[in-house]
């Protein structure tokens, strides 16, 4: 008998796929159906690295929208990570026709307390090294990497675009998109941040980041480079990169020569840091973000 070898993303999409029926708000097209899956993706990485897709129903090939979530520096915080921080929002993008992959970090989930910290490209890709001297650069550009391994896996699998994607990234996940700004990847048309930068909230302390300085230098390092359309958010209420940091840090990026409108939006709840992974802020960013992408057609 002849036998098949489909790729394993494929076979747990098959196995794992849910069919979702529900509106997402905004200018959806009420006629896309939404189909959520979870893929395992063969990517050049030392673990296996999961992700949560969702994408219209059908055989694509599809723009490409990437989400890159947080991290967590305790171990027993990755043991609890969700599957996706942002479940809500990746849907509103996938009702707009994007294939929306959000990649969870080897080494979150169950397998965070039994793998061992491994450095900077390592399962977790949190290390910062010391406040005194922290190395914000590179673990910028090691999801950025990650981001761009995904492009190429996507395209070669012919499920998406190749010039028509997009990236969208929460905290760590946002400072990792701007690094991945400054390399300029010719497929990537804009890039979306919500709450973007490293160091926060040093030992569990509110409004209390690691060499902000320095912080602000490598955002500048970044827009030297970075060509990239992005749109930024903020949170009045984020403990972890408060106002007057990110704004710094857009004065810092735009100066070098990056291109990046800046939002600051109403506090949220009791900490705004994790504003995007709330269905109820969705009628708050939509429209802004519906404008900057309409922007770059």
């Amino acid at each position: 008998m002849k036998h098949r070898h489909p790729s394993i993303v494929w076979c747990l999409a098959a196995a794992l796929s849910i069919l979702v029926s529900s509106l997402a708000p905004g200018r959806a097209d009420d006629n896309i159906r939404i189909q959520e899956e979870v893929w395992a993706l063969p990517l050049p990485l030392p673990l296996p690295m999961f992700a949560y897709v969702a994408r219209p129903v059908g055989g694509g090939p599809f723009p490409l929208a990437i989400m890159n979530h947080g991290v967590s520096l305790k171990p027993v915080d990755r043991s609890f990570f969700p599957l996706v921080e942002f479940r809500d929002a990746a849907k509103w993008f996938a009702k707009r026709g994007y294939l929306v992959v959000a990649p969870v970090g080897t080494g979150y989930g169950a397998a965070a307390i039994d793998i061992p910290e491994h450095g900077l490209y390592g399962p977790f890709f949190s290390k910062v090294g010391n406040c005194t001297n922290p190395n914000f650069h590179d673990a910028g550009r090691a999801v950025a990497q990650v981001d761009l391994w995904i492009i190429d896996y996507m395209v070669a699998e012919k499920r998406v675009l190749p010039r028509d994607v997009i990236v969208i990234g929460q905290s760590a996940g946002g400072w990792a998109s701007i690094a991945l700004s400054s390399a300029n990847p010719p497929q990537v048309k804009a890039i979306i941040t919500f709450a973007a930068g490293r160091g926060g909230r040093v030992d569990g302390k509110p409004n209390n980041n690691c060499a902000p300085d320095k912080l602000v230098e490598a955002t500048a390092d970044f827009g030297r480079t970075s060509r990239v359309p992005m749109l930024w958010f903020y949170i009045e209420n984020d403990t972890f990169f408060g106002p007057a940091l990110s704004k710094r840090m857009h004065e810092a990026f735009t100066g070098a020569g990056g291109r990046a409108e800046y939002h600051l939006m109403p506090p949220f709840g009791s900490e705004g840091h994790f504003f995007i992974g709330s269905p109820d802020t969705i009628p708050m960013w939509s429209p802004l973000v519906e404008r900057f992408l309409d922007a770059q057609k």
